[in-house]
């Protein structure tokens, strides 16, 4: 399933919302393989009571190996990796959720690593450094990790570049009306506004 847009704020655009790459099924997906081939091998030269004993016990096995798969299946749809304007999300979890974010201006580096085969696949590590207690986050099995690599450095370029841009002037002197909308937004966001002392202040600026 897709990034929630619940998760994203008013002022924010997606970049980049990636599942696992499909290597991620390789285990549960090999093993339940190996376990129908035995089966089948099983049931073609094997006769009597030790068929019959081994059939039960590799259908035991096929069963297993799809509710691996199956769950791996659960896990991927709900593991998220995305890029926003202003973030790196990161969330994975059932039951019990895990959630990573990073802000763009704290980030500090951005590395990724594939094996030759990983290569061939199109798959690989992504080692993001940032600034603040959460130091290095690697985050495994994406897809294309170069191609993310240079996502995430256009998109802390396109933000500083609009930070550091020269602002438009309103009427009034001041500063533009979408600078000043953001900021209305963010203070509603983190509930300094209310959302009736915001309608107003948007009133307000929009004449």
């Amino acid at each position: 399933m897709p990034l929630p847009r619940k998760l994203l704020n008013d002022y924010e655009t997606l970049a980049l919302d990636l599942h696992p790459h499909w290597w991620y099924f390789a285990a549960p997906v090999a093993s339940l393989a190996a376990a129908i081939a035995a089966a089948l091998a099983v049931l073609t030269t094997v006769e009597g009571d030790l068929r019959r004993g081994l059939s039960w016990l590799l259908l035991a096995v096929i069963v297993v190996c799809a509710l691996w798969l199956l769950v791996r299946y659960v896990m991927w749809a709900t593991t998220n990796f995305a890029v926003t304007s202003h973030r790196i999300i990161f969330r994975n979890g059932v039951l019990s959720r895990r959630g990573v974010e990073i802000p763009l201006e704290r980030v500090n580096n951005v590395n990724f690593y594939q094996s030759l085969f990983e290569r061939l696949i199109g798959a690989g590590d992504l080692l993001i450094e940032s600034a603040g207690t959460g130091g290095q986050q690697q985050f495994s099995d994406i897809k294309h990790p170069e191609r993310v690599q240079n996502l995430i450095h256009a998109q802390i370029e396109e933000k500083n570049d609009r930070r550091t841009a020269p602002s438009a002037e309103s009427p009034s002197g001041g500063v533009d009306v979408a600078t000043q909308l953001e900021r209305l937004m963010a203070l509603r966001d983190r509930g300094a506004l209310t959302d009736e002392e915001f309608e107003s202040q948007k009133r307000r600026l929009l004449g």
